[in-house]
């Protein structure tokens, strides 16, 4: 089991460093394609004809496109003057115009996004589990009917909705929960359920009809044939298989669940890659707007082949490796 999980993540990342190498590319493009000078934006209508200048030769700025791109932005070549030590070959994504590291200040906030991240999901899951069972359960009935209502209501309110709301009743009205901040375990409840409520919905609704599949199989009536308690049939057998489609759905709005913390890091003022990527954005950091942008695919694309092999888990039958 273990070597065939070991060449299945082997194969993957094969796969990855393509799919990879395509944003990267993309990422740089497109940051370079908004019109404007960075530089001239960052000193403001006052600076000197001279001082602009210096600045962008000093971030590789004044070099053609495809120089930039390979030099400063893949490190491929030889580096020297305005572009040394830098690229991704070289593990330098290079400063900011204020002379930050690039790589210091993604490091600092990406903590604070993966666990935002990892809160919205134990959210979704907490809250979709029970409801999405229940409402497989009870199928037809006034509370299946509730469920799938409220489902509803969650995937159609978007995070900037939830968000505000969330704050005015549970900050400002109850006081109940800190507004904004990253310090400890209240300080994400808030975000968390922010961001998960809409995952939340979209696996109740997947979870309840993954449950009544299930339900009707033979070996949930072999089971039951046996004598089995219902609660067994139905946590041992029934909810395993089911939790298959959920993790594929996991997997997917993973990636939704990134971008979607950009909107929610504001809303909360958290100080992670979202808020660090929107100030990026506002103040035309190319570099930092290029690194995090990179980060979340990675992420994105690391979670979703860490999906592959946890089917092989669930699942045994799975051939991954074809």
């Amino acid at each position: 089991m273990v070597t065939a999980l070991l060449l299945t993540f082997f194969k993957r990342m094969a796969v990855v460093i393509p799919v990879m190498w395509a944003v990267v590319t993309l990422v740089f493009l497109l940051i370079h394609l908004v019109p404007g000078d960075p530089v001239a934006m960052y000193l403001g209508d006052s600076a000197r004809p001279e001082d602009i200048q210096a600045l962008r030769h000093k971030h590789g700025l004044d070099l053609p496109l495809w120089r930039q791109y390979v030099r400063l932005w893949i490190g491929a070549s030889a580096p020297d003057g305005a572009d040394k030590h830098r690229g991704l070959l070289r593990g330098d994504l290079g400063e900011t115009f204020a002379g930050k590291n690039v790589m210091k200040e993604l490091l600092k906030r990406y903590p604070a996004t993966l666990k935002l991240a990892g809160a919205a999901i134990l959210v979704a899951a907490i809250v979709a589990l029970p409801l999405g069972i229940a409402a497989a359960v009870s199928r037809g009935s006034w509370l299946d009917t509730a469920i799938s209502v409220i489902s509803l209501g969650g995937i159609a309110l978007p995070n900037f909705v939830i968000g505000p709301l969330a704050i005015l009743i549970f900050a400002v009205y109850l006081d109940w929960l800190p507004v904004s901040g990253s310090d400890g375990f209240e300080h994400f409840i808030l975000p968390a359920v922010t961001l998960g409520l809409a995952l939340a919905a979209i696996l109740t609704r997947l979870v309840r009809s993954s449950v009544i599949e299930e339900l009707d199989e033979d070996y949930v009536r072999a089971a039951r044939a046996k004598g089995l308690p219902e609660r067994v049939v139905l946590f041992k057998h029934v909810l395993k298989n089911s939790l298959i489609p959920v993790v594929t759905i996991i997997g997917l709005q993973f990636g939704i669940i990134l971008t979607g913390a950009i909107v929610t890091e504001t809303i909360f003022s958290m100080p992670g890659v979202g808020d660090l990527t929107v100030r990026a954005i506002n103040e035309r950091e190319y570099n930092q707007v290029q690194a995090n942008l990179l980060a979340i695919a990675l992420t994105y694309v690391t979670v979703n082949t860490l999906t592959d092999l946890l089917y092989r888990l669930l699942d045994p039958r799975i051939a991954l490796d074809r």
